[in-house]
C-alpha cells in the first residue's frame, strides 16, 4: 500500500513547554508540577539547558525550514525571569530560523505579574500574552483552585496591555460552586464575565467549558455543576455577546478581532508542522522522503517527551539527549483522516480541500465516505474548494469526529 506523498511541507511552528506552576489547578490536566519545595524559584538554568540540547538533537529534521510562530506555554512560563526568557529566545534564534515576524506568544498567570518583569519580556521578544482569567468572580477562582482573585486579573491585564499590548485573555464558563457552599455559575454570573473582560478591549479571548478531565482532582471528586442545557445556552450566549461586540468566532473556544487571529493555533489547527522542546511537549513534523529508489520514504512523525521535569532534564543534558523523547510514532494511513480532521473541523470557516492532499499526504478521497455521512446528517457543508462545518456541526463536534476514526 503506497504511503503518503506531500508536494510541499506545511508552515513550522515552535513549542516550549515550562512546566512548573505555583499550584496545580483541580481541573488541569496538563503538563504542569508545582515548583520544586514549594519555592519561589524554577532551575531556569539548567531547564534552558535542556531545552537548549533538546533543540539540538532535532535541527537535522527540520533544517532549513523557517519556524513563523513561537508559544511558551505550560505551567506558567512568566514564573520565569525575562532574563531567562530572553536567554530562551536568543538560543533559538542561534540555531534556528526564526522569522523576524514570527509571533512570539507567552501564556501567563496573574499573581506572576510585574511591571518591570513584563516589559522585559517585550524586550526579549514576545509579542503576544495569554493570560489565564479563568474569571473575574472570587468565589468561582476559589472553586476553580486557582490562587489569583478577580482584582489581581484586572491587574495583570493592565499591566499586559500596558507593556505588550497583543493580549488574549483565557476564560471559562460552565463554573463549579466550591465545596465550601455557594452555587455553580449562574447566566448572570456568566454574562458579567464577558462583559468584563470585552471591557479591556483586548484582541482576542478564548472561552472554554470547564470540562472534567481524566486524572484530575475534579475527574475524581466531581464538584456541583450547571446542568448540561444551561452550559450550552451559556456557550450560545458568550458567542452571541462577542459577536454584537465585534469578535470573530474563528474557531471553536476562540474569538478574536478582525486580523488579530492566533497565528500559532491557526497552524496546529490547519495540521501545520510544530517543533516541540519541554518536558511532556507533544511535536508533529512532517518528511517529505526522497527520490525514487532512494530508500527514504514521506512521513508524519509525533513525538511526545517524558514528563517528569527532573527526569526530562536528565535526559536531555546526557550523552543521549534524544533520549528525553518519551514516545515516537508514524501516524499511519488510517489514523491520518481522523487526526486531520480534529483540528481543521474546529475552525469555523471550514478549511481549503487542498489542505487535505497538501497536509495529511493522501487524496480527500481517503475521508470521502465520512465527509458523505456527515453532509448528510447536516453536519458539514462542502464545495471543491471548502469543507465547512455547519453549526450543529460545531455544537455536535466529537460525533462528527467520530466519523472519521477508522
Amino acid at each position: 500500500m503506497l504511503g503518503p506523498h506531500f508536494t510541499a511541507l506545511p508552515p513550522l511552528s515552535l513549542y516550549i513547554h515550562i512546566p512548573w506552576c505555583v499550584r496545580k489547578c483541580p481541573y488541569c490536566d496538563f503538563n504542569s508540577h508545582e515548583r520544586p519545595d514549594g519555592s519561589t524559584g524554577v532551575p531556569e538554568r539548567e531547564y534552558i539547558d535542556a531545552l537548549m540540547s533538546d533543540l539540538e538533537v532535532q535541527l537535522p529534521e527540520f533544517w532549513g525550514r523557517t519556524i513563523h510562530t513561537v508559544f511558551i506555554g505550560g505551567g506558567t512560563p512568566s514564573l520565569f525571569s525575562a532574563q531567562a526568557i530572553a536567554d530562551l529566545l536568543a538560543g533559538v534564534r542561534a540555531r534556528t530560523r526564526l522569522s523576524p515576524e514570527a509571533e512570539i506568544t507567552l501564556e501567563a498567570n496573574p499573581g506572576t505579574f510585574e511591571m518591570e518583569k513584563f516589559a522585559g519580556f517585550r524586550e526579549a521578544g514576545v509579542t503576544r500574552l495569554s493570560i489565564g482569567i479563568q474569571s473575574f468572580n472570587d468565589a468561582h477562582l476559589h472553586a476553580l483552585g486557582r490562587i489569583h482573585n478577580g482584582t489581581e486579573a484586572r491587574r495583570a491585564i493592565e499591566i499586559g496591555l500596558a507593556t505588550i499590548g497583543n493580549v488574549n485573555l483565557d476564560l471559562m464558563f460552565a463554573l463549579p460552586a466550591s465545596r465550601t457552599g455557594g452555587e455553580a455559575q449562574t447566566m448572570v454570573e456568566c454574562e458579567i464575565d464577558v462583559r468584563a473582560a470585552l471591557a479591556f478591549g483586548t484582541p482576542h479571548l478564548s472561552f472554554y467549558q470547564l470540562t472534567l478531565e481524566p486524572n484530575t482532582v475534579f475527574a475524581k471528586k466531581p464538584p456541583p455543576l450547571p446542568d448540561h442545557d444551561l452550559a450550552a445556552d451559556m456557550q450560545l450566549r458568550v458567542e452571541q455577546l462577542l459577536s454584537e461586540a465585534g469578535y470573530e468566532h474563528y474557531e471553536t473556544s476562540a474569538h478574536a478581532r478582525p486580523g488579530r487571529r492566533c497565528q500559532h493555533n491557526l497552524n496546529y489547527w490547519g495540521f501545520g508542522d510544530y517543533v516541540a522542546i519541554g518536558a511532556g511537549a507533544h511535536g508533529k513534523l512532517t518528511t517529505p522522503g526522497g527520490p525514487p529508489g532512494s530508500g527514504q520514504q514521506a512521513k508524519i512523525v509525533r513525538t511526545e517527551r517524558v514528563k517528569q521535569p527532573r527526569d526530562y532534564m536528565q535526559k536531555a543534558l546526557s550523552a543521549d539527549p534524544a533520549s528525553c523523547v518519551f514516545e515516537r510514532r508514524e501516524v499511519t494511513r488510517g489514523e491520518v483522516g481522523f487526526e486531520f480532521m480534529l483540528n481543521a473541523l474546529r475552525l469555523t470557516e471550514g478549511f481549503p480541500v487542498a489542505w487535505f492532499s497538501e497536509r495529511a499526504g493522501y487524496p480527500v478521497s481517503l475521508v470521502s465516505r465520512a465527509l458523505d455521512e456527515a453532509e448528510r446528517e447536516g453536519l458539514l457543508v462542502r464545495t471543491h474548494e471548502v469543507v465547512r462545518p455547519t453549526e450543529r456541526g460545531q455544537r455536535f463536534l466529537n460525533r462528527m469526529l467520530e466519523k472519521f476514526l477508522t
